[in-house]
């Protein structure tokens, strides 16, 4: 199944052009993700995928670029898989971030590992907080996970509440009094919570389907 739908998305992808991959701006943090794969034994071209977040300027479609020792090489939108010497790279987002960058080894799905990160990258600068920080970082991780936790369990229940007040809902089970009505400033605070925290958990490509309706 894993084969099958690497090779389904790997049909997006189309020739690339060979222009250079162009330099990463201090003020592209948390619109661009950059990552590399480096040379190994098999391997002798050094890949790198680029994606801008905001989507290209000609259809505001989010692709992913695959730059081969710095030409681009091919071009793709997501989720995608390209193929490189001994495995693929998969590439997803969601609408918080990057969920996934990884090189997945031919016969060998277990040994997928994410792409470095660029470190001038917001991805790159948490992994070096994370590495020069490592207690730092667990906390702030835990704080981001509560901070998706608790937008999750807010979002779930106002959820809950405006399904309750459909008609056919009211007629099957009754008019539901709402037990506690939640103010506009906690909501606010738990919401920007959450946005924060995704963003925290999408740096690190940890986000899921909880991160997004979180936020």
């Amino acid at each position: 199944m894993a084969r099958w739908m690497q090779r389904i998305n790997s049909r997006w992808a189309k020739a690339g052009d060979g222009s250079p991959l162009p330099p990463f701006r201090w003020w592209q943090l948390l619109g661009r993700s950059v990552f590399e794969l480096p040379a190994a034994p098999g391997r002798a071209a050094r890949y790198t995928v680029d994606v801008r977040h905001m989507g290209d300027r000609t259809d505001g479609a989010v692709r992913a670029r695959l730059y081969r020792d710095g030409a681009l090489a091919a071009v793709s939108k997501l989720p995608t898989a390209f193929p490189v010497e001994g495995g693929a790279i998969e590439v997803a987002v969601n609408s918080i971030g990057l969920r996934r960058c990884h090189f997945v080894p031919d016969g060998n799905r277990a040994g997928a590992h994410v792409l470095t990160p660029l470190p001038a990258s917001a991805e790159g600068r948490r992994a070096r907080f994370d590495r020069d920080h490592p207690a730092a970082s667990r906390l702030i991780g835990a704080l981001a996970l509560a901070a998706v936790l608790i937008g999750v369990a807010v979002g779930g229940y106002e959820l809950v509440m405006q399904l309750s007040r459909i008609p056919a809902v009211v007629d099957a089970i009754g008019v539901i009094d709402r037990p506690v009505r939640i103010p506009l400033e906690i909501g606010i605070a738990v919401g920007a919570g959450a946005v924060l925290g995704g963003i925290e958990r999408a740096l690190r490509l940890r986000s899921t389907w909880l991160d997004e309706f979180a936020t």
